[in-house]
């Protein structure tokens, strides 16, 4: 009876999944190319480093600060009006994208400030003192010395993604989240529910396996 249902709900929790892989693949995506860059000029503007800069420093903090109290679900409906002017639509794991995208960047980006807080400064004073440029200690200083961080901060961010993916799709943003309370919720099926909840445990699992192994495996090279 199990087996039936599975192979009945196949194609829709193949949908599902594929379009929840879609909405975390692009949220990480948005937040390596605008978080990392981020996080680094929050790091590097700080107090007695050498782009000290309390006012940019500031602002940024701010804007960081003021996305990452905003809870997602909020956020979502928020940035209803930018995603349709943006894409034409509210709905769909693409346009849920952008409301994820739009969490993962301050998130990610304290992450790699983090990260960037436990290099030895005595390093970066004696690259200075020898006349390096701020390009080249960020490039060939900080960016090697926070590599294993910056993977295990994505492999957070990952899984923190998967989980607004889930909310997301309670109000149309495809996905497995969209799936559980479509079949799940409304329609009271246990199964759907159960299955959803499997997948997303081992979705969650093995992203955090592969993001434990490569930190490890970046920090021993």
């Amino acid at each position: 009876m199990m087996i039936e249902q599975l192979i009945n709900l196949w194609p829709e929790l193949n949908k599902s999944f594929i379009e929840t892989l879609i909405m975390v693949g692009i949220g990480l995506g948005v937040a390596v190319i605008a978080g990392l860059p981020l996080g680094l000029l929050l790091f590097v503007t700080d107090r007695d480093l050498f782009l000290e800069n309390k006012w940019i420093k500031g602002a940024v903090g701010i804007f960081v600060n003021l996305v990452r109290s905003i809870p997602f679900i909020i956020l979502l409906v928020f940035l209803f009006p930018f995603t349709n002017f943006l894409l034409g639509t509210t709905t769909g794991p693409i346009a849920a994208s952008v409301a994820l995208s739009a969490a993962a960047i301050p998130f990610y980006a304290r992450i790699v400030e983090s990260s960037a807080r436990d290099i030895d400064k005595g390093v970066i004073e004696a690259a200075i003192a020898c006349g390096a440029s701020p390009w080249l200690i960020i490039k060939d200083i900080i960016f090697p010395e926070i590599k294993p961080g910056l993977i295990s901060g994505l492999t957070i961010t990952a899984i923190s993604l998967i989980g607004y993916s889930a909310m997301a799709g309670a109000i149309g943003g495809g996905g497995i989240g969209d799936l559980a309370i479509r079949y799940g919720y409304y329609r009271y099926d246990n199964f759907v529910m159960f299955t959803t909840v499997i997948v997303l445990i081992v979705l969650v699992q093995v992203v955090q396996y592969a993001g434990d192994f490569l930190a490890k495996t970046v920090k021993k090279s």
